[in-house]
């Protein structure tokens, strides 16, 4: 008994000396009006492809009357979108809306700022130290593992474009033995995307995976009615998580809600998986040609996507 009670103090102790260090004890959370459960619920929304309140309420622990207080202010501020469950009609699904996610991804970009700053003046091997130590510190306080998404997405921010084709070249060369042609039009596709970027009609999200980049997807404004998704790409160690697929899903929402007609994708006929993702997602094939191109003889598709159409599940 006597040692769980001085347990019970270095805990205590120790929580006085972490929430103040992290900042937690300010006005607002990370200099905004949100408090930190209001933060915390953004980030739990920004995992999650929806949720309802229910499931957030089980995954943050908080009272159901607290949480619906919270989604109907973010409801207010526009933060959040709400639509019907298609499991369960008496359910609403909530998911972040486009002031939502740039919410997230600026809170996200200062949260990390501030980390690595507090981390600064740690060595490689007291960092190491510090991990093992909160790793220990989850287990042995029986954290139950995460059932959301293991990745958010995010809008692009300073130096994800520059990424993007990093990986579209190297990837395609290590897959597929795609030539350095194929970089530089990944990289040409790039730099107009940023020198033309329209945000209202365009966008690019990032998906990362435990604070680190595993995927992209671009969509541009071809024409009024038409928009053109780029650049779709998840790194090999994230694949699986169904990314590619949310990525896709995302577009197509972005695009209807943009008042879009159509949206149209030029591939080939070697990249199976996206193929797959772009038939499960409603798109269908519209034109082939044959072309050698990147080093390779390959066919050509132009795949397009009618928004009149009943979006996918």
């Amino acid at each position: 008994m006597e040692q769980t009670a001085l347990c019970a103090e270095a805990m205590r102790r120790f929580s006085r000396f972490y929430t103040r260090r992290i900042g937690v004890l300010q006005d607002g959370y990370n200099g905004t009006e949100l408090s930190l459960t209001e933060a915390r619920v953004i980030y739990e929304l920004a995992q999650r492809d929806g949720a309802t309140a229910a499931e957030l309420v089980k995954s943050l622990g908080l009272n159901p009357g607290y949480v619906s207080r919270i989604l109907k202010g973010f409801e207010e501020r526009g933060l959040i979108t709400r639509t019907q469950s298609a499991d369960d009609a008496r359910q609403q699904l909530v998911r972040l809306a486009e002031s939502g996610t740039e919410k997230f991804a600026a809170l996200n970009a200062r949260s990390r700022m501030d980390m690595e700053h507090l981390l600064g003046d740690l060595t490689g091997g007291q960092q190491k130290r510090l991990i093992n130590a909160m790793s220990e510190i989850e287990t042995l306080l029986s954290a139950e593992p995460e059932s959301r998404a293991p990745y958010i997405l995010r809008p692009h921010q300073p130096g994800d474009i520059g990424w993007a084709v990093q990986q579209h070249g190297l990837l395609y060369a290590q897959q597929y033995g795609w030539d350095e042609s194929f970089e530089a039009l990944a990289a040409e596709v790039a730099a107009k995307f940023i020198r033309d970027f329209d945000p209202k009609r365009e966008r690019a999200w990032i998906a990362e995976k435990d604070g680190e980049n595993v995927g992209c997807v671009f969509l541009v404004k071809q024409s009024d009615e038409v928009a053109k998704l780029r650049m779709l790409l998840v790194h090999p160690k994230a694949r699986g998580l169904g990314i590619g697929k949310r990525l896709v899903q995302e577009c197509i929402r972005f695009a209807r809600a943009r008042g879009y007609q159509k949206i149209t994708l030029w591939t080939n006929d070697i990249l199976t998986t996206a193929r797959h993702i772009y038939k499960q997602t409603g798109f269908k094939l519209v034109a082939e040609e044959p072309h050698f191109s990147f080093g390779h003889h390959m066919v050509g598709e132009t795949w397009e996507l009618e928004l009149t159409t009943v979006p996918s599940p």
